[in-house]
This record gives C-alpha cells, sequence and structure tokens, in this order.
C-alpha cells in the first residue's frame, strides 16, 4: 500500500456534490477553461481563504497588479485541491509563484495527514511547474481558546515548516496573528537595542 493511499488527505479525490448542483465541478472546469487565455505571474490556490481573497480592495490594489488568478474553491480540502492541481488547472499556465492555503477543513485527519497533503500539492505543484516558486500558507488558529483543533493546525505548521525547509523550490509563511505578533515583538526589540 502506498503512503498515498493510506493517507486520505495526500489522496486526489473530487469533492462530493452534497448539495446536487454541481457547483464544485462547474468551479474547477471553470478555472482550467479560464486560465487557457491567462499569463498569469502569481496563482494563488486554496479553499475559502483564498476565495474570498478577491472580494476585498487590498486584493485589486495589490494583487491584481501582479497578474493574479485565484483558485480558491470554499470548503476544499488537501485532497480536493489536490485532484484540482492533478486535472487541469495548472496546465495551460506558468506562473512564477504559486500560493498555497489549505488545510484547515481537513475535518477527521491528524496533522500528519494534513502536512502529507500538503507536500503531496506542493509536489504536483512542483512536477507541472518546475521554474514556480511555492509560497505555502500556514493555517490559522481554529477557536480563540485553546483546543484541538488549534493544536492541530499549530503541529500542521511545525510539520509543513520542517517539511519545506530543505526544498529549494517551497517556502513556509506562518500567518498565524499570534506567531506574527511574536515575531514582530522580537525583531522590534532586536531593533531598538542598535
Amino acid at each position: 500500500m502506498s503512503a498515498e493511499s493510506s493517507n486520505p488527505a495526500a489522496t486526489p479525490t473530487p469533492c462530493e456534490d452534497t448539495q446536487g448542483d454541481g457547483r464544485w465541478m462547474s468551479l474547477h472546469n471553470g478555472f482550467v477553461s479560464y486560465s487557457k487565455d491567462k499569463e498569469p505571474d502569481v496563482l494563488f490556490v486554496g479553499d475559502s481563504l483564498v476565495q474570498l481573497m478577491h472580494q476585498f480592495g487590498i486584493w485589486r490594489q495589490l494583487f491584481s497588479p501582479l497578474h493574479c488568478l485565484n483558485f480558491g474553491v470554499g470548503g476544499d480540502a488537501t485532497q480536493h485541491v489536490l485532484w484540482r492541481l492533478s486535472n487541469g488547472e495548472l496546465d495551460n499556465i506558468s506562473p512564477k509563484v504559486v500560493v498555497l492555503w489549505v488545510g484547515t477543513n481537513n475535518h477527521g485527519h491528524t496533522a500528519e495527514q494534513i502536512c502529507g497533503g500538503i507536500m503531496a500539492i506542493v509536489q504536483v505543484i512542483h512536477n507541472k511547474l518546475p521554474h514556480a516558486q511555492t509560497l505555502v500558507l500556514g493555517l490559522l488558529p481554529r477557536g480563540k481558546m485553546p483546543n484541538p483543533l488549534r493544536e492541530r493546525n499549530a503541529n500542521v505548521n511545525k510539520l509543513v515548516e520542517d517539511a519545506l525547509s530543505s526544498l529549494p523550490y517551497a517556502h513556509f509563511l506562518n500567518v498565524d496573528p499570534d506567531h506574527c505578533f511574536k515575531a514582530f515583538k522580537t525583531s522590534h526589540y532586536h531593533m531598538s537595542s542598535f
């Protein structure tokens, strides 16, 4: 049994059509078709956190000038993004950078499985776009107070950061507000001592 088949988060799987309207497959087919006449420098891929980005002014102000495409789909887990990227979404484009933000919807999966799913996506991106750099954004905390999902997401971030550290074509950015605040305080402290 291969590692991929034993890890549901790393097995390419189309999203189940629970609504019965074919929405997910329609979005996927739209991305494949839409990308045929585009030349993006940056591709954003992931779940609703990516999908909703283009609704904010910051997207138009900062990202649109970079010739970005947004292939975010609400509710996607790693196995869904893996299926989409393996089935045409990367076939007609060659961005310089792929920003990946996925994993928070992998309900019922362990941190190790989610990391495996993210790493499988990074590998598909590298196989299909060997000259692109991949930036993996860390998972945000779930819930305000300590809880199992918050711990799981923190563990995923640590595992992914470690796994990416030896890859020259992929990088990790921890966007957890607590992490960013601690990093800012530390750098501010060191900078003020000069």
